[in-house]
């Protein structure tokens, strides 16, 4: 072998970096991961893994872990990138081209706030994790960021915002002219004006009043500013929705397949108003099933560069918070026109799948329809009617759809589908918002229904567009772009985590060779019905890739699809318009996007679902903090669900909500942490609290502006 010639463990080992660029890995993972047994495997992973550092491959960290050695910035250099601030006041610049991100410790923001293009001088790399660290140098380009706070006076005519932590990293100087109308003690929203010095106040105007801070109103919205989403929508575009007429032209039913005739179901919640999809079915004589999934057609209402889809667009999503709905489409079309409301016509874009009975698709079809829904169902009617405990004249239709949904079901488990499941709490609310119980969501097979026939139509629709591309025999990116929802392997470094993390409980996670769906759904069934479960599912789901939008199609691993799209919800998800426009423009002979437009689309869209599923989690963060805030001192039993050095997160049972013991009110001992035992142990008295662990808890303090629960230990 020449000097610099790489033997294939070494090519080996660089292909498995290559997969994970972002990750270090530790060198027993590398054993796993290539199928080597442990002993000599080790020692030729050392071997080969120092000569790759010799060459100049890798780069070995402490504690063995391994990672790429990428080109790296030479320190002095300077960068542009976005600047996104957390919640502690520190940030990360985000460096087009750079797999990571550059650390700024809040003593080096300068004047520079969330969501600023800035330019970043490189100060040299962390000495325990070897990520890059850097120190802004110039704000380039402001933000439009809006900003959370509440007003106060601080002298006769001085009024200051005191900035939510979620929202900014410093407090704001208001000029009184920039009120409007705002009075100290408001919750308000504002934007920055100007900060052209660090040592003096960012000034700031005032652009809406939420409400009296504390309020429960004020802190709904507040949640939905911090994420940059607004509940009204802008006159233009209610005016535009508003002129969009119920009725359907003649010649509009004329050119689309009239399937009236069809029985139609919709199936939604009890509360839902946008009825996005419905369902028809029959048995073919030749026993395959013949499924057909109507969704509303918005983009027959929405013509592109509108008021109404620019807005659309800008919102990306709807937002289902707690409490309401902050739809994606103005009431007039989500509620009404476009949706899918029983005994009405309706304009739908419809996916037809003959299926044959093991589940395999035999043939299909995509086009625009006019469809007349029967019956609108809620799923818990549904469920009793497939028990047996209820009749209806829709019950051969929904038995049908039943057995199709289940062989679906199996078919997609058993070609690598994962299969999470994981508890979600519900509120009882009062007439002023505020949490009276807390209830679980009951998951029931009618839920699992319209799951298997929407992912059966998301798939459909993304396997047609590769039926196209191989038809015309192109390899060219812009031949029929398609924009995919994507979802990459997990990361390697959590899933070793994880292992770790419960092999102290005598659980093993097999790791060896590469990661399959089949290999986690079987330590999930591992922890089914034990007290690991909701902890092991909340870990393997951080330990994911985040689902994007992409016109560049790398499967999506969690579904074990090949080609997925979303087609089902254009009412509530602006990629499903896109995915609209591009089917119908295909089957009529031309094309909609570009690539690149449905590369920057595609960011635009993931980023805002990011924030919405924020907004989400914040709001039932809320109301069970506003829950627990009425029963201080009460005391339940929860499951220790993490532990650190500072402390054991329990997650409450029945309530499913985290809070944290202190180590340092764990009075009993002096408690030492075992980072790879997962657990705190008594120094004199060996008493332990690891994961997993029942415990009695009880609520000493709740804070609901940074949504946070204090728990201590409890003797019941």
């Amino acid at each position: 072998m020449s000097k610099n010639k790489l033997s294939s463990l070494e090519k080996s080992i660089i292909d498995i970096l290559k997969n994970y660029p972002d990750a270090s890995i530790p060198t027993p993972l590398l054993v796993d991961a290539l199928g080597l047994s442990h002993k000599k495997g080790s020692q030729k992973i050392k071997k080969s893994v120092n000569r790759l550092q010799q060459l100049g491959h890798v780069i070995v960290s402490k504690g063995n872990l391994v990672r790429l050695n990428e080109p790296k910035v030479r320190e002095d250099s300077v960068v542009e990138g976005k600047l996104d601030v957390t919640s502690h006041g520190d940030g990360y610049v985000i460096v087009e081209g750079r797999d990571q991100d550059i650390r700024i410790s809040h003593r080096y923001m300068s004047t520079a706030l969330d969501g600023d293009i800035v330019r970043v001088k490189l100060l040299g790399y962390h000495r325990k994790s070897n990520k890059p660290i850097g120190r802004i140098e110039e704000v380039v380009e402001r933000s439009t960021n809006i900003f959370v706070g509440t007003l106060d006076e601080v002298a006769k005519n001085t009024f200051l915002i005191k900035s939510d932590k979620n929202s900014a990293r410093v407090d704001f100087f208001v000029d009184p002219k920039d009120l409007n109308g705002a009075k100290p003690g408001e919750k308000i929203t504002f934007k920055l004006l100007q900060w052209e010095d660090v040592r003096g106040y960012p000034q700031a105007q005032v652009l809406d009043i939420l409400g009296d801070a504390g309020s429960n109103e004020a802190n709904v919205l507040s949640i939905l500013a911090e994420k940059q989403f607004k509940g009204g929508f802008p006159a233009e575009v209610e005016k535009f929705a508003e002129e969009i007429s119920y009725d359907i032209p003649e010649q509009e039913i004329a050119r689309r397949r009239d399937i009236r005739s069809d029985v139609v179901l919709t199936i939604d919640p009890a509360d839902a108003k946008d009825f996005d999809d419905g369902l028809s079915i029959k048995v073919l004589d030749n026993g395959n099933y013949y499924l057909g999934v109507h969704i509303a057609d918005v983009t027959h209402y929405m013509p592109r560069s509108s008021a109404l889809d620019i807005e659309a667009f800008n919102r990306a999503t709807s937002v289902y918070l707690v409490d309401r709905v902050i739809p994606m489409l103005p009431e007039h079309l989500s509620n009404g026109v476009c949706s899918l409301r029983p005994h009405e016509d309706k304009l739908a874009y419809s996916c037809f799948m003959e299926i044959a009975p093991d589940g395999k698709l035999v043939d299909y079809s995509i086009g625009e329809t006019v469809i007349h829904s029967n019956q609108r169902f809620v799923y818990e009617e549904v469920q009793e009617i497939l028990d047996g405990n209820s009749s209806h004249q829709y019950e051969p239709e929904l038995k049908t759809l039943e057995a199709l949904a289940k062989i679906l079901l199996e078919k997609r488990f058993k070609e690598g589908s994962i299969n999470f499941e994981t508890p979600e709490p519900k509120f009882v609310l009062d007439d002023a918002g505020k949490p009276i119980d807390v209830i679980v969501k009951e998951r029931i097979f009618a839920h699992r229904l319209i799951e298997e026939c929407m992912l059966m139509a998301n798939k459909t629709v993304a396997y047609h567009i590769e039926t196209l591309r191989k038809k015309g025999g192109k390899k060219n990116k812009n031949d029929h772009p398609f924009f995919y929802r994507v979802h990459d392997k997990p990361d390697l470094e959590k899933l070793y985590n994880i292992r770790e993390t419960v092999k102290p409980l005598g659980i093993e996670f097999d790791l060896d060779g590469s990661v399959t769906p089949k290999k986690i759904n079987k330590l999930l069934k591992k922890i089914e019905d034990t007290s690991l479960e909701n902890i092991v599912n909340g870990l393997m789901l951080r330990s994911m890739a985040k689902a994007e939008y992409s016109p560049k199609n790398v499967g999506h691993f969690g579904l074990g699809f090949p080609h997925y799209a979303h087609f089902t919800s254009p009412i509530r998800r602006y990629p499903d318009v896109v995915v609209h426009r591009l089917l119908k423009r295909y089957n009529a002979g031309s094309s909609e996007y570009t690539f690149t437009q449905l590369e920057e689309i595609g960011e635009h869209c993931s980023e805002r679902e990011r924030y919405a599923v924020e907004a989400e989690r914040d709001s039932v963060k809320l109301k069970q903090v506003e829950f627990l805030s009425e029963r201080l001192g009460q005391n339940f039993v929860g499951t220790i669900s993490g532990v650190t050095e500072n402390g054991i997160y329990v997650l409450i049972d029945d309530i499913y909500c985290e809070g944290m013991v202190r180590v340092s009110d764990l009075k009993d001992d002096y408690y030492v942490y075992h980072q790879k035992l997962h657990c705190l142990i008594g120094r004199s008295k060996g008493k332990k609290y690891r994961l997993g662990d029942s415990i009695n808890i009880k609520v000493v303090k709740t804070d609901l502006d940074k949504r946070q629960i204090d728990l201590a230990l409890a003797h019941f």
